[in-house]
């Protein structure tokens, strides 16, 4: 069991960087070119990674539920979550991005156990409730309304908040799929699915918003979320999700907020405050317990 939580350590890590990166691109290119040319870049790495492991795999029948559900994971997955998620960017900060992802762990949490049958053991949910705690504390940074103003990217912030719902879909819808078909048929089959519903979306940016800037910055970021952030990093959380489950891997998403905060505090020389401090604390409490639990399950 180490090696899957090690990897969701490593890629929750990484996925803290695209909220940054995302915010950058988005100052040259409209939300839904981005998702547009982010899937594209993905589809055909990892069409070609599914072309390359096909012989390696014996070939399971896709029945009409399979393809139903693989389909709805590219709509919801990636034109919804995309969708939302840059446009929620586009009017909040990245680290509002960084931080509202804890709406994802939390929806896992909630509706694997009813959709799913997957059940935590006593030492993992605790694990997973100190995770989400830290994770709202670090999202928090004060007292709303008191210490810090409250929700002044209101609109933004809620758009990220249906972004991480998409995303946890994601993962619900694809959970039992991932068990009978390879995990690189599964996500390239989910990404092609997903350029082909942000294409109307990218269509009518075009047709009645400015048109793109490809500068250097936007080329290199949108390189960087093609390969880095959907090819590998859905590929990576996909084999996670078919060996530990929907719900075990909720508790690493938690690690985005933080990893984006400490971001902030070493590149961008926000403070560390007691609130980042503290919250950082819990969150790996909680994950040293949910590993342990898991290895010894």
């Amino acid at each position: 069991m180490s090696g899957p939580y090690l990897i969701l350590l490593a890629a929750n890590l990484v996925f803290a960087t695209g909220y940054s990166v995302s915010r950058i691109v988005l100052t040259d290119i409209g939300p839904a070119t981005l998702g547009l040319a982010r899937t594209l870049i993905g589809a055909m790495l990892l069409l070609g990674w599914t072309a390359w492991r096909s012989g390696s795999h014996p070939r399971a029948m896709w029945t009409v539920g399979d393809r139903v559900r693989v389909a709805l994971m590219g709509v919801v997955g990636f034109a919804l979550a995309f969708g939302f998620g840059n446009w929620g960017l586009a009017h909040s900060t990245a680290s509002n991005g960084a931080l509202l992802i804890t709406v994802e762990p939390t929806t896992l949490l909630v509706l694997a156990p009813l959709l799913l049958g997957e059940h935590l053991s006593r030492r993992e949910m605790l694990g997973a409730a100190l995770t989400l705690l830290g994770a709202v504390v670090v999202v928090v940074n004060g007292v709303p309304g008191l210490t810090r103003s409250l929700m002044p990217h209101w609109r933004g912030d809620l758009a990220l908040i249906l972004s991480g719902v998409a995303y946890a879909a994601y993962s619900l819808l694809g959970r039992g799929v991932l068990t009978r078909h390879p995990v690189a048929a599964v996500t390239a089959h989910s990404v092609v699915w997903g350029a082909i519903s942000i294409a109307p979306l990218a269509w009518l940016e075009w047709r009645f918003g400015p048109p793109p800037a490809w500068t250097p910055a936007a080329i290199a970021g949108t390189l960087y979320m093609g390969v880095v952030i959907t090819a590998l990093g859905y590929g990576v959380w996909n084999w996670c999700l078919e060996r530990v489950g929907a719900a075990r891997v909720a508790a690493f998403v938690n690690l985005q907020p933080l990893a984006g905060a400490l971001l902030g505090v070493w590149w961008l020389r926000e403070p560390l405050t007691p609130f980042l401090a503290a919250g950082g604390v819990l969150i790996v409490a909680g994950l040293h317990l949910t590993v342990k639990a898991g290895r010894r399950g």
